[in-house]
């Protein structure tokens, strides 16, 4: 049985990051699920769907293989045999990753390759729901959180840093929208497990954070 740290909280947390960190520090694998609801997004955007026609994404789900590999020790992200990595932090992606996740069959098509990951190796894993449904019994939970203007003020800077166009206000909306609608989804909504621990990261710096979140592993 492997050694589990799960790591939920709301978009623009920065979740992946100090996931990465802290399992390259402590030598577990990173297992970052949203890229992987990301690589279904990137499927149902492909096939022109909307995110409010269930009906279509469902039937869509059945067609889509989404894979997570490691390669240089980096990992990669595979739809349907492609390596879709590149695609995936668009905020279009993001936007109905967030919109898809609320559908069971969507998630149920993930689930599993997630648990399984767990069982056979130590992992690092971040999301929205890792510590209430997809690891209940991970040795350590963290709930990572940051004030809304801090989340945004992040992301606007990624996003300037690669050259994109874009609006802080707009950016800090988009949040506050997908909080919502995270928090609120009937299936396996964003929420801190009872036996999390509560990081606030608003006036940490990522080392800071790692290295809190390290203290609490083996």
């Amino acid at each position: 049985m492997g050694y589990n740290v799960a790591i939920d909280g709301p978009a623009g947390a920065g979740k992946s990051t100090i996931a990465k960190l802290l399992a390259k520090e402590k030598g577990y694998i990173y297992v970052d699920t949203g890229a992987m609801y990301r690589g279904l997004a990137v499927h149902f955007l492909d096939q022109g769907i909307r995110a409010d026609d269930v009906p279509a994404v469902i039937r869509a789900v059945e067609d889509a293989r989404v894979e997570i590999k490691y390669e240089d020790g980096t990992q990669q992200v595979y739809l349907n045999g492609n390596n879709i990595t590149s695609r995936l932090r668009s905020e279009e992606a993001g936007r109905m990753a967030s919109a898809t996740a609320r559908i069971p069959e969507v998630r149920k098509k993930l689930l599993m390759l997630q648990k399984n990951l767990a069982k056979e190796q130590d992992v690092v894993m971040d999301g929205r729901d890792i510590g209430t449904c997809v690891l209940p019994d991970a040795d350590v939970k963290v709930f990572l959180t940051a004030s809304v203007e801090k989340r945004a003020k992040r992301r606007y800077d990624e996003l300037k840093e690669k050259g994109e166009s874009c609006d802080l206000e707009t950016i800090k909306e988009d949040i506050r929208k997908r909080d919502e609608q995270d928090m609120t989804r009937e299936t396996a909504p964003l929420k801190q497990a009872e036996d999390a621990h509560l990081v606030d990261s608003s006036d940490m710096t990522i080392e800071e954070v790692v290295r809190a979140i390290a203290a609490l592993c083996k």
